[in-house]
């Protein structure tokens, strides 16, 4: 047999050295296991250049761009790595054609490098089917990393669980079941991989959060774009560019804002009121009526709205000079809200598709609120503040002119002013 005449070979190699016939065969088998890890570390490193040159040039040729990835250098060099330790295991009898305990250590050894390059393939290749899935439109702001690492984690537990098996000379089966009797101690030290990998699939299934959302959690101090979700940590920059990192089960166990859905829909919602003193509420007299025409604005409203209350007046028989109390009047807080709404559908960076109303709230102790609801027609942060800033400093600047009053708690000033007239007096 070949590996006969090899053994026999080697034998009078190491005679012709000076050792003896029986020093020769205790060092014959250690010689024929060197002789097998240089050959099978050749043929690894034969196999890896054949396989990138071969690999490099189909991929070249190919149109598509997913194999540029799958088929990326580092993932065949970890393939490669898988060769050497398979050649040896397959050789290594001839080294020790008699069994025994050396030959058994060794097996299991290489048996060991078979698994550790067979783990680092698979975690490389999931690595590489991520960035894959990254660049697809239909996965992007998935969180992906999660699902990754659950997979790297299974990956390595399985890899453990063989490689003490294999020192062991134990089944695996068997460390299965010790584990499935400390499930308690498992679920306690991976408790935050696991809801991760759980929160992170209810988040991915329910579109619930994406990659590159804005998202709001004042409780713990989020309120900026995601820019990371991991098996155990949301990352999300906030706008004064800190960082906050929240474990993914507090935001399907907690309530969280998600801003995609305003930004998707182009408009930002403006909800702000304004108080106004109740003491100047009052009715319309023919010559604020007349002086509210002036205002190009509102000059046809108030009198088709006058020519209303002077028709119901007059069917009813009331006098002019009565209608405020038994009849129908303009208010100038009516005028006033009509004003605001005209103003609005005029603004050309209000959103006018959307919903727009100027509305009464209920009466406090801090006066009348009048609320301007509304929508811009930009969801960008810096535009969103100067049209409504530019819109409020229009309404304050405005009110005067019919004849109310902006409530406001007395200041030091107003009392200044009190002590000074009663001074006087």
């Amino acid at each position: 047999m070949l590996q006969d005449t090899i053994r026999h070979w080697i034998d009078l190699l190491l005679v012709k050295t000076g050792l003896s016939p029986a020093g020769a065969e205790e060092a014959e088998p250690w010689i024929l296991l060197l002789l097998i890890l240089v050959i099978g570390i050749g043929l690894d490193f034969l196999f890896r250049i054949l396989l990138l040159h071969v690999v490099r040039r189909v991929v070249k040729r190919t149109k598509i761009q997913w194999d540029d990835i799958l088929f990326d250098d580092k993932v065949l060099r970890r393939m490669a790595h898988i060769v050497t330790p398979i050649i040896v295991a397959i050789m290594l009898p001839i080294a020790f054609p008699h069994g025994g305990y050396l030959l058994r250590i060794t097996l299991r050894l290489i048996t060991i490098l078979i698994v550790i390059a067979v783990v680092r393939f698979v975690n490389t290749l999931l690595k590489a089917i991520f960035q894959l899935l990254e660049q697809r439109p239909s996965w992007q702001g998935k969180p992906l990393k999660g699902l990754m690492q659950t997979g790297q984690i299974i990956t390595f537990l399985i890899g453990f669980i063989l490689v003490v098996s294999i020192l062991l000379d134990k089944s695996p089966a068997i460390f299965l079941t010790g584990l499935g009797a400390s499930a308690a101690i498992v679920m306690l030290i991976f408790k935050d991989s696991i809801l991760g990998f759980v929160s992170g699939i209810q988040l991915s299934a329910n579109n619930m959060l994406n990659v590159g959302d804005w998202i709001s959690m004042p409780k713990y101090g989020a309120d900026g774009t995601v820019e990371e979700v991991s098996l155990t940590t949301v990352k999300v920059r906030n706008w004064d560019n800190t960082i906050t990192t929240l474990p993914p089960y507090l935001l399907v166990s907690d309530s969280f804002q998600n801003w995609e859905g305003m930004r998707a829909s182009g408009g930002r919602r403006v909800k702000r009121s304004i108080n106004i003193d109740m003491t100047s509420i009052r009715f319309c007299t023919p010559e604020m009526l007349e002086r509210f025409s002036k205002i190009d604005l509102i000059k046809e409203y108030i009198a088709e709205t006058q020519q209303e209350v002077e028709q119901y007046n007059k069917e009813l028989g009331i006098a002019p000079d009565l209608g405020h109390i038994n009849g129908l009047n303009q208010t100038n807080i009516g005028v006033f809200r009509n004003y605001l709404t005209l103003y609005l559908r005029r603004q050309k960076n209000v959103n006018q598709e959307m919903t727009l109303m100027v509305r009464q709230l209920q009466p406090t102790a801090t006066g009348l609120p009048i609320e301007l609801y509304f929508f811009t027609d930009t969801v960008n942060w810096i535009p969103y503040e100067k049209i409504q800033s530019d819109i409020f400093d229009h309404v304050y600047a405005i009110i005067p002119e019919f004849d109310l009053r902006v409530f406001q708690e007395p200041t030091g000033n107003d009392l200044r002013t009190l002590k000074e007239t009663l001074d006087k007096q």
